[in-house]
């Protein structure tokens, strides 16, 4: 958590840099290209493994207008969901059980292509769009010093509305917002615990160039 939570303040730091020199700049980077750098909220859905909410995560993605209005690019984001499970006894195997609450661990890294269709190049420039690609995913147990995993891979979709705002003359740098649902085809086994698709939702806020 605590190596998670160093990381992420690292790169917001790097994003506020780029911010600072995007200030002076006459404007945007092209204005034919999109790139964000967001902050990330998710919760999984109905797991049965790890569904509490956090904002332990953030997403990159860039990309270029083939058109006016519909975009192409690249996208790669990171989340981790933590969830405390309170003491039980559960079987190790057939013959075996052990009494422990454990820390339950969701960590995804999905990566591939992103599509948007913006509705305005304007001031405000809200879209629509859809990520597709592969998604890596760790689900761990951890209890005593013990740590009992399951790494998968699968296929990754998610569709989410958004906006870029520009506040600022010659849309040097600006802000974003987007709402998203993700599915995933990761299926994994820790233990007593069986894991079949995942399914999540959450929001992004962040920079836009």
């Amino acid at each position: 958590m605590k190596t998670l939570k160093y990381i992420s303040v690292r790169l917001m730091a790097i994003a506020a840099i780029a911010v600072a020199f995007a200030l002076p700049a006459n404007a945007q980077i092209n204005p034919n290209t999109f790139y964000n750098i967001d902050w990330q909220f998710n919760a999984p859905m109905k797991t049965h493994f790890s569904d509490r909410a956090s904002g332990w995560g953030m997403n990159f993605e860039g990309g270029y207008y083939v058109a006016p209005n519909f975009g192409l690019g690249l996208f790669l984001n990171y989340h981790t969901n933590n969830e405390y499970i309170p003491r039980e006894t559960f079987p190790v195997d057939e013959t075996s059980t052990v009494t422990t609450d454990q820390q339950h661990t969701i960590f995804q890294l999905p990566f591939g292509a992103t599509a948007r269709y913006r509705f305005s190049d304007g001031v405000c420039q809200p879209y629509i769009g859809v990520k597709l690609g592969a998604n890596f995913t760790k689900f761990a147990s951890d209890f005593y010093i013990l740590e009992v995993r399951d790494k998968t891979w699968g296929f990754y979709a998610s569709p989410e509305i958004g906006m870029n705002i520009y506040p600022f003359a010659n849309n040097s740098f600006g802000f974003h917002v987007a709402l998203y649902y993700t599915y995933s085809t990761n299926k994994g086994s820790v233990m007593h615990y069986d894991v079949d698709g995942m399914n999540n939702i959450g929001f992004r806020l962040g920079v836009a160039f």
